[in-house]
Order: structure tokens, then C-alpha cells, then sequence
């Protein structure tokens, strides 16, 4: 079996920064503990695995090198990528049918817009083992349907945070993101991305995770549109509109490999 896969570096301009996604082109639907080795030999953060149901639209999962995740961002933008840069699609929209339900792409220049269900966050106490895994009290804790969002007083100490990963590993959600306001333009939030329960100690770049940021920041800056930088080492950019119960998620992405799977 020859299968054609792609490393893609979503939320960027520029090559070995953003996140990188593996995309994985699939004529049928493909056993679920290969694909799990796929993303394990991988070992990115996503590897996505398309589909294809009817014109423009796709079955897409995405695995990390451990588990089966409900929704992420940066590899749908890395597969919508492939399918019009490296596939030559010509279809003005995408459609991708998900476990969180189904996601549309669309072109916007050398932008590509998401379309993400917003995940309001709510406020909640902040708990001894968050504020001992983090290092520090956040000025505001927030629960999503699987994140925990904590608000740090400033963009420093977002830079800064060494938090403990093995504390991190105990608590009840996928992952955790922190943030703060931006101290300048052209960005109103920075923040970062933590999940070694998915196998992932800190995220690049995470897509999902901003449909907390949109709605949080949004509401608390009266604004529709926000331009989020997630600080991680590789860096990368995320332009949210809110849209009532949906995030348009927007970002560019720049192909760094294609290669085949022989087994």
C-alpha cells in the first residue's frame, strides 16, 4: 500500500514555523488503530486523515501521537492547504465532516477562513493543583468543553511560564491555555497551549483553543474581530471573527514535505 502524506506548517507565512500537521490523503476509510500508528510515527501534533464522501466534501479525524482528538484547528487548516495547493482544487468552499460536527474552509487570498463552533468559556474558582501546576495564580480561571483557560496579568509572565508538566497530566482537561492581553499591535491577546494528556506538552499553535480566546477576549475588549499570537517557540498567528455561535479562524500555511507511506 503506497499513501501519499504531507507535512504542512499551519498558521504561518513561513517555512519550520506555526504549527506542522501531517495530512494524509486516503482513497477509503482506513482502520483506526493504523491511523493511531501513523500519528505515532509521525509524531506531530495532529496528523489528519482525509476522506473523500462527495464533490468538496471529506471525512476528516485527527489523531495526536496518542489519542483521537474532537477538534483541531491547525491540522483542518493544514488538509484544506493540501487539498487546494498540492491537490489543485479549484472549489471556492470545503467541507469537512468531523466529530464536532461539519467545518467549511474557505480562500481569502493567500488567507484560508475556518469555520469553528465558539466554546464561550465560564468562569470557575481556580483550584490548588492548577494554581501548583502553572507556578503562579492566574487572575481569571475559565472552563471550556475541554480546556481550561487561565488569564495571567501580563504578556511577560504568559512568556515566561515553566509550568509543571506531570501536574498538568492530572488535571480533568484536555489541555490547558493561558493567556493575556497584548502589549501592542498589531495583536490583542497572546497566549499558549498546554496538553501532556494528549500527548502534547506544549502546542505550537492551536486553532481549537481560540474559540475560548475569540469569545473571552472578545467580550472583554467589545470587540468582533481579535488577531491572537501564540508565543510558543515556533511561533504563529490566528485572525478570529466572531459570528454569533461560530469562530472564523484565519490563517496561511506553507507545505514542507511530501512524501509516501509504504505500509
Amino acid at each position: 500500500m503506497q499513501t501519499p502524506i504531507d507535512v504542512v506548517d499551519a498558521f504561518t507565512d513561513r517555512p519550520y514555523a506555526g504549527n506542522p500537521a501531517a495530512v494524509c490523503m486516503l482513497q477509503q476509510a482506513a482502520d483506526e488503530a493504523w491511523m493511531q500508528r501513523v500519528a505515532a510515527e509521525m509524531n506531530l501534533s495532529e496528523t489528519a486523515f482525509l476522506v473523500p464522501t462527495a464533490p468538496a466534501t471529506w471525512q476528516l479525524r485527527w489523531f495526536t501521537p496518542r489519542v483521537e482528538v474532537d477538534l483541531c484547528g491547525h491540522a483542518t487548516l493544514a488538509a484544506a492547504h493540501v487539498l487546494w495547493h498540492e491537490q489543485h482544487l479549484t472549489h471556492a468552499m470545503l467541507q469537512f465532516d468531523t466529530r464536532s460536527g461539519r467545518l467549511h474552509a474557505q480562500r481569502d487570498g493567500d488567507w484560508i477562513c475556518l469555520d469553528f463552533p465558539a466554546d464561550p468559556p465560564q468562569r470557575v474558582e481556580p483550584t490548588d493543583a492548577l494554581v501548583a501546576a502553572l507556578g503562579c495564580t492566574p487572575d481569571v480561571v475559565l472552563r471550556g468543553h475541554s480546556d481550561l483557560l487561565a488569564i495571567l496579568p501580563d504578556v511577560d509572565v504568559v512568556r515566561g511560564l515553566a509550568p509543571d508538566m506531570r501536574r498538568l497530566l492530572q488535571l480533568d482537561a484536555r489541555g490547558v491555555i493561558v493567556s493575556a492581553q497584548a502589549d501592542g499591535a498589531p495583536y490583542d491577546f497572546v497566549s499558549r497551549f498546554f496538553g501532556p494528556r494528549v500527548g502534547i506538552d506544549e502546542d505550537p499553535v492551536t486553532g481549537s483553543a481560540h474559540c475560548l480566546l475569540g469569545p473571552y477576549w472578545g467580550e472583554r475588549l467589545a470587540k468582533t474581530t481579535l488577531l491572537g499570537f501564540q508565543a510558543s517557540a515556533r511561533g504563529g498567528t490566528v485572525g478570529v471573527q466572531l459570528q454569533g455561535e461560530r469562530v472564523q479562524l484565519r490563517g496561511r500555511a506553507v507545505t514542507t514535505l511530501r512524501a509516501t507511506l509504504y505500509a
